[in-house]
């Protein structure tokens, strides 16, 4: 990577702000809970409680409210299935009390970088929610940049401006160190540049290797072939590093090499796959003339 690219990076960088992220993530969320009896308040608290150290444990009790005549004063109200609730309150099934996690993340999506700090019921839901979005967004830019029109779709977003950028790289690398912030705030660790020093020089170095795997897929494949390619990448190599954050972060886990190198296999064909759908959602025509022409390459062979 040239200079110029890292400039472009360190200029990127420097428009996050780990602090807001920090800020978010240590945020108190107020939980009222509603039950029956006591053996349902019992049952909603040891899950949300459930897999903390003692002392976020005690933390995160204070937040949950068993009265309730609380409702107005909490963030988010809970019912346990045995309570009388309206269709479309939040509700603890002791069968399956997942089900309340993903709804909850759904309908309180501000919150649930401070849900999954303290309660480790949302942590892992919360932090798939992130790395998927985040893949889809880099996709997205990668496809963006190459056909500018797909910005005029009016359901499409992305978390900055594509005019803000000078390169896919600095885009990529800021975006994916956004991730890497709120992944760690997520896992209850310390956000920050220092704080999280190596993991955001593993993330600025892995951009010299996306962008040479990327110039050389764009190249080697004909008839804009390589478009699709280029964005596969872009999807493995953040999915790749989401997925090993996740596991440092909350397991202490580091992947071996061979396991990465499966991770961004599966990952990469992910990839293609996510960008192709996009594409025919957006530009149908561009994506009927790839499907053509690729169905033709492969009559030839």
């Amino acid at each position: 990577m040239s200079f110029d690219g890292l400039v472009q990076i360190k200029k990127a960088i420097g428009m996050l702000s780990p602090k807001e992220v920090r800020d978010l993530s240590q945020r108190e969320v107020r939980i009222a809970l509603h039950a029956p009896d006591t053996l349902g308040f019992e049952q909603m608290e040891s899950y949300l409680l459930s897999d903390l150290k003692p002392a976020r444990r005690r933390e995160s009790a204070d937040m949950l409210m068993r009265d309730p005549s609380s409702t107005n004063q909490a963030d988010i109200n809970i019912y346990h299935a045995n309570m009388k609730a309206s269709a479309k309150s939040l509700i603890y099934l002791p069968d399956r009390p997942d089900i309340v996690v993903a709804k909850t993340l759904k309908a309180f999506p501000d919150l649930g970088i401070a849900l999954a700090r303290s309660f480790q019921p949302f942590r892992g839901p919360y932090v798939k929610n992130v790395i998927a979005d985040v893949c889809k967004e880099n996709t997205l830019f990668c496809l963006a940049t190459a056909v500018p029109d797909i910005m005029g779709v009016p359901f499409i977003t992305l978390p900055w401006s594509i005019a803000e950028f000078a390169s896919d790289s600095a885009f990529l690398t800021m975006n994916q160190i956004r991730m890497g912030f709120m992944v760690a705030g997520a896992s209850d660790r310390e956000v920050g540049y220092m704080e999280q020093k190596g993991e955001i020089a593993a993330v600025i170095g892995s951009a010299f290797g996306w962008r040479a795997l990327a110039r050389e897929l764009v190249g080697k494949i004909p008839f804009g072939g390589g478009l699709i390619a280029k964005a596969g990448v872009a999807y493995a190599g953040t999915k790749v590093l989401g997925v090993s954050l996740d596991g440092y972060y909350s397991l202490g886990y580091t992947y071996s090499r061979e396991e990465r190198n499966n991770l961004y296999a599966e990952a990469y064909l992910q990839g293609k796959s996510v960008a192709a759908k996009l594409l025919r959602m957006l530009r149908p025509d561009l994506a009927a003339k790839l499907a053509d022409t690729d169905s033709t390459a492969s009559s030839a062979r």
